[in-house]
């Protein structure tokens, strides 16, 4: 470890942090339908996409039709995208005449961009321009666009006073995606560009290396798609070897902005939160927890890293690990990077998950486990914490003997159900899907490596689907039908069985009065519920992924330091 390294984490830290004011004003005026510098701009845009599809933005749904609405909605663009994919050899913009994706590849990747899970059993050069534009760019904004459209409805549960409604799904997705979404990626696209990200029609160009080789080097449209990717929380890549392509992340000027941008608009919800319900100071708590999780994370991680393997040290090669790392940005920067974008569910890598130390690599893992809340992707982070913070409250009056309230609100039976439900269901599918694919002979095809090592590629690969993440421990054959079928599988219930449940809690908190808080009433602000909440999500992750994770990255950790690897 070095002072340099510390020194990225720490200034990575303190911009990240400095942004949820700004952003949590921006997204505040979208939550409340308010005004902005954009509107006069895009308002009338707006208005004509409400008037061509018949929707009066004004109108407030339930927490049941908001929920159908936004599941049909995202069925119907899987389905869309499913028939780009398939029909990919007859469409225009494909000048290298890419063939369609197979059927079960197809279904598989237009889940996972529905999703906003972007798991790529494919090797991105392999679709046309036409396909990445249109195909995958709807989803990387309305995707994106759903998770803070989720956030929102939460967080008027949580603000509203015996009201039967939630908001309006598509007033909240058309908002955040033209006044938010679409200008700052215009934005980033330009500063991308102007660092050197590609951005072009042309689909390849042909040139000579220095050695006389002849090589073709795959071009298109990339920093359009790179931009939403980080800022959307995506993380889909435009080439196979994602954010470690140069073409992508040319420098260590654009790796920090799209860490940075990754984390933007999960740590400005907080501080929209703190406003949405009249009390910024429970932002700053959610936000202190995020921070306290991440820099744990990622200084276990850059220390497993800069300690390297001691197979190696043993044979006379000294240093870090830095296998499967871009020497461009090194140890620190990868094992930062590896961090945020799993405390998010963006899955961009800039250095290659699997060829991590075991304990390394396991950070990542975890994170993804916990359901990515710290930070998280845009809206799913802070709606998945603010479950946990419903059963850290329900904890908490169990132990001063009331009736727990968070924002005054009664957390009762119905709200505590509801979120161990949305909690359940990654560790469900997770661990029986891992169960499968560990004793089937369909699943037993798919590691490179054998031992606990394959078993975490496995494991790492359910993860990523059910946790809507994207990122892979690459070892693993997933192009399969097997893989294909039961990802996608994964993906969905990952996604809309965690937010059906947490639309329902915004419901019922929304039919709630408000209680104020009394003396008797259990601190939700201070050090002492940052840390009891941090407890909670810890012991709960703790007690139901350690099992999968001795028989996996501490079983190989454990035989890596006594000599032997897989």
């Amino acid at each position: 470890m070095t002072i340099q390294g510390w020194m990225l984490i720490v200034l990575f830290t303190a911009i990240a942090v400095a942004l949820a004011r700004p952003m949590g004003a921006w997204l505040f005026a979208l939550y409340e339908g308010r005004r902005t510098p954009l509107h006069r701009l895009l308002g009338p845009a707006e208005r004509a996409f409400y008037a061509m599809a018949g929707i009066d933005p004004g109108e407030e749904q339930g927490w049941r039709r908001y929920a159908v609405h936004m599941v049909a909605f995202q069925a119907v663009l899987a389905a869309f995208t499913y028939a780009i994919l398939r029909g990919q050899a007859a469409l225009p913009l494909n000048p290298r005449g890419l063939a369609g994706q197979d059927p079960h590849l197809a279904m598989n990747t237009a889940i996972s961009f529905a999703t906003n899970t972007n798991w790529q059993s494919y090797s991105g050069e392999t679709l046309s321009n036409f396909s990445q534009m249109l195909g995958l760019t709807i989803h990387n904004f309305l995707s994106a666009a759903t998770g803070i459209a989720i956030a929102f409805a939460l967080f008027r549960g949580f603000a509203r006073r015996e009201v039967g409604t939630v908001g309006n799904f598509w007033a909240d997705c058309t908002r955040v995606t033209l006044y938010l979404l679409l200008p700052a990626c215009i934005v980033y696209a330009l500063f991308l560009v102007a660092c050197g990200v590609p951005q072009t029609f042309t689909s390849n160009v042909d040139l000579t290396t220095l050695e006389g080789a002849r090589q073709t080097l795959v071009l298109g449209p990339v920093a359009s798609q790179e931009a939403i990717k980080m800022l959307g929380t995506n993380g889909g890549g435009f080439f196979n070897a994602n954010s470690a392509h140069p073409f992508e992340n040319p420098g260590a000027l654009t790796n920090l902005v799209e860490m940075l941008s990754i984390f933007a608009i999960g740590v400005g919800l907080t501080d929209c939160f703190g406003r949405a319900v009249g009390n910024r100071r429970q932002g700053q708590a959610l936000l202190a927890a995020m921070m306290a999780l991440f820099l744990a994370g990622t200084a276990i991680a850059y220390w497993q890293e800069a300690a390297g393997n001691p197979v190696l040290h043993h044979l006379g090669v000294a240093g870090g690990n830095m296998e499967g790392k871009e020497v461009r940005f090194g140890i620190a920067a990868s094992a930062l990077f590896a961090v945020v974008t799993t405390d998010a569910s963006c899955g961009a890598v800039n250095a290659m998950h699997d060829s991590f130390t075991a304990l390394g690599g396991m950070v990542p893992l975890f994170n993804i486990q916990l359901g990515e809340i710290v930070v998280g992707g845009v809206g799913s982070g802070i709606y998945g914490f603010l479950l946990f913070a419903i059963l850290a409250v329900f904890v908490a009056g169990l132990m001063v003997g009331r009736t727990p309230e968070y924002v005054g609100k009664k957390i009762e039976a119905r709200e505590v159900k509801l979120a161990v439900l949305a909690i359940a269901v990654l560790p469900l599918c997770i661990l029986g899907l891992t169960a499968a694919s560990a004793v089937h002979p369909l699943g037993l095809a798919g590691p490179l490596n054998k031992g606990p090592h394959g078993f975490s590629e496995v494991l790492y690969a359910f993860s990523s689907g059910t946790g809507n993440n994207g990122s892979a421990f690459a070892g693993l054959t997933a192009a399969t039908p097997w893989y294909d079928g039961w990802l996608a599988i994964a993906m969905w219930i990952g996604r809309f069985f965690m937010i059906v449940p947490t639309l329902a809690i915004a419901g019922s908190l929304a039919a709630k009065r408000f209680t104020p808080e009394t003396s008797g009433s259990f601190p939700t602000t201070g050090p002492l519920w940052v840390g009891l909440l941090i407890g909670v999500i810890l012991i709960v992750g703790g007690l139901t992924f350690l099992p999968g994770l001795a028989l996996g990255p501490i079983a190989d950790h454990l035989a890596m330091i006594h000599g032997q690897l897989f």
